[in-house]
């Protein structure tokens, strides 16, 4: 069995994730592909991780594939996360991953549409509001939240949203339609209102969008697809690292796997993962370099086990809910945590030594990062307990 080192994991993260100096993306759509997707549910961090790995680019050229060009698109993926993705995955991460999450959402919509006696029968009320809201999105071309419930009185209507749960709430029916709408396939999230940091969307249909109807997959086809590519960027790995990632069941994990022949490889001790059968030859360590990710980074969130890259700086920089703060990282692993200061600065703390030749290289790249975000100060929408130390 061929045996995969940490050093070589370490290696091959950061070769395939643009993060060595002499690796990065020639363009972002590139930079997205090389990682499947950008985590997007902090829009910020969408733009910072096509920073991370292609310098040149700045927020223009971020905005133009996700809203000129449409070669990068805004949609539910795994874990009913928000991931920017390259426009020809849409078609396999809908059937993999987002038609099973807006089935479930929409039953859970229902139930709640019930519960708050909105109506008897929530599946009747909310197809007949969900027509009038497909009319009104194509009616403008496009429309924001509010707009929608405008144009819809139906929308406004409210309802109590995790009760019993410390983050219980009374929501409007808008929102959550939009997500399962969205989770459907049917429309997507445009430009913000705001800022590139904003994160309240102008909405319209995806066919609108995508210029015509996404093509449907079969499942085990698209999840074949989806497995092969986050093995050849996230791989050798663990199964249950792929399950964690996708949302899958087993079942669908050991389909997916089977059907891309992918082979059992040694991550030393005890410890088994999967490899692309292609994909065997090692893989030698880069020079290493410094790189300062942001909040839900891709690469971070790309495995369940991490103690490979992170350590035991869990605690720090990740909150309790289990997600990642900005990290910052040198030679394939978690060295430290980094945030912005209300006057640009970007503050930073080293978790081990790593030398004073790294330090100085992270210092640079800190700099550079103040001054590619200019007068734009953003806070990550999930904060950790060094973040929030570092930039009180």
């Amino acid at each position: 069995m061929r045996r995969v080192s940490v050093a070589e994991r370490r290696a091959r993260l950061t070769l395939r994730h643009r993060l060595a100096p002499d690796e990065q993306g020639r363009d972002v759509v590139e930079a997205a592909r090389s990682l499947v997707g950008f985590h997007a549910s902090d829009p910020a961090s969408v733009f910072l991780q096509a920073r991370a790995r292609v310098p040149h680019a700045g927020v223009a050229a971020v905005e133009s594939a996700l809203y000129a060009e449409r070669a990068l698109v805004r949609m539910t993926a795994m874990r009913r996360t928000l991931f920017v993705v390259p426009a020809e995955l849409v078609p396999v991460l809908q059937s993999a991953c987002a038609n099973r999450i807006a089935a479930q959402e929409r039953r859970r919509l229902e139930r709640l549409i019930e519960g708050a006696r909105i109506a008897r029968d929530g599946a009747k009320w909310l197809a007949a509001v969900e027509r009038d809201t497909l009319a009104a999105i194509e009616d403008r071309g496009e429309a924001t939240g509010a707009e929608l419930s405008d144009a819809v009185p139906a929308l406004r209507e409210r309802m109590r949203f995790g009760e019993g749960k410390r983050w219980e709430t009374t929501t409007a029916v808008t929102g959550r339609l939009l997500v399962v709408l969205a989770a459907e396939g049917r429309i997507v999230r445009g430009r913000p209102r705001g800022t590139w940091v904003s994160g309240q969307y102008r909405w319209t249909t995806a066919a609108a969008w995508l210029g015509g109807e996404t093509q449907a997959l079969p499942p085990e086809h698209a999840e074949a697809e989806l497995a092969r590519r986050w093995l050849r960027a996230f791989g050798p790995s663990p199964a249950s690292d792929l399950k964690w990632w996708t949302g899958w069941t087993v079942a669908q994990v050991r389909r997916a796997v089977a059907a891309i022949g992918a082979v059992e490889v040694s991550l030393g001790g005890s410890a088994t993962g999967l490899a692309l059968a292609g994909d065997l030859e090692p893989v030698a360590a880069p020079a290493p370099g410094p790189a300062l990710l942001p909040s839900l980074d891709a690469t971070v969130m790309g495995w369940a086990e991490r103690s490979w890259f992170l350590g035991d700086h869990s605690p720090l920089v990740f909150n309790a809910n289990g997600n990642a703060g900005p990290t910052v990282w040198w030679d394939g692993r978690v060295v430290g945590a980094w945030g912005q200061r209300r006057d640009g600065e970007i503050a930073f703390r080293l978790l081990e030594d790593i030398g004073a030749e790294a330090e100085a290289a992270i210092s640079a790249e800190a700099e550079r990062l103040r001054a590619w975000l200019g007068e734009t100060r953003f806070t990550p929408r999930f904060r950790t307990p060094l973040e929030r130390e570092l930039v009180a």
